[in-house]
């Protein structure tokens, strides 16, 4: 018997945005599926009511892979995959695989010879390059930089030294209840004409998304406290 196939489900990146996030096929996609693969039950549960799941949730099969799971033997999570059940890959938010630790189940399943399928949902890092006005064709997403200030201030200067230098997009986040103090290092250490696109709230109602230079970020800086944000640099 063939194995399944695993799809990658897009999640919501904000409250109320369900409408915003799932597609027709998805919706199809996760009415032919009964069991998931998930950071965190709870919230699944919720995505797939939200997206019309018809299935009663009874009947699902759901193995979390939560932090506290991360380092248990996932081979129980290739079973059903294995008999031929397809399974589907959630992330907390967004797209699973990208900046997530589900990368590590969608390898594991390259490497049992299964199937992977992407499907169509928001990005965070894409919906934030799309809407900065950067260059799109050439960026590089860092992830979390360093807590240390010294350290963080010395990486973020490299990363406009990279903009500038290649005229590649830098993206970067932070642990949202550190983001005013990051913002504050960035308008630091960075030139007054370098290029800074805030993307914060993507896909919620208070989105705000918004390019300034340092200088003018510098007169009116936005609060970010607990908002998911994604930073952009880029010096034209």
């Amino acid at each position: 018997m063939p194995a399944g196939t695993l799809y990658l489900i897009p999640v919501p990146l904000a409250d109320a945005a369900a409408a915003k996030s799932f597609t027709p096929y998805l919706v199809q996609t996760i009415n032919n599926i009964s069991e998931y693969i998930v950071e965190n039950e709870k919230t699944a549960r919720r995505f797939l009511k939200e997206a019309g799941l018809k299935t009663p949730q009874s009947e699902l099969v759901i193995h979390d892979y939560g932090k506290h799971n991360r380092n248990a033997d996932i081979s129980i999570f290739f079973t059903g995959l294995t008999a031929g059940r397809d399974a589907g890959l959630m992330s907390e938010a967004g797209c699973p695989g990208v900046a997530d630790p589900g990368a590590d189940i969608v390898a594991e399943a390259h490497k049992r010879g299964i199937k992977v399928v992407s499907l169509v949902g928001p990005s965070s890092i894409l919906l934030a390059l799309m809407a900065s006005g950067f260059n799109g064709q050439s960026f590089s997403f860092h992830g979390y930089l360093p807590i240390d200030k010294a350290q963080r201030s010395k990486r973020i200067k490299e990363l406009e030294g990279f903009a500038e230098r290649f005229k590649q997009t830098q993206l970067f986040i932070e642990t949202p209840f550190r983001n005013n103090q990051l913002l504050e290092e960035i308008l630091k250490s960075c030139k007054p004409a370098t290029r800074l696109c805030i993307a914060c709230n993507l896909t919620a109602e208070d989105e705000l998304v918004k390019t300034q230079t340092i200088a003018a970020w510098k007169k009116q800086p936005p609060d970010l406290h607990k908002k998911p944000t994604i930073f952009l640099l880029f010096h034209a």
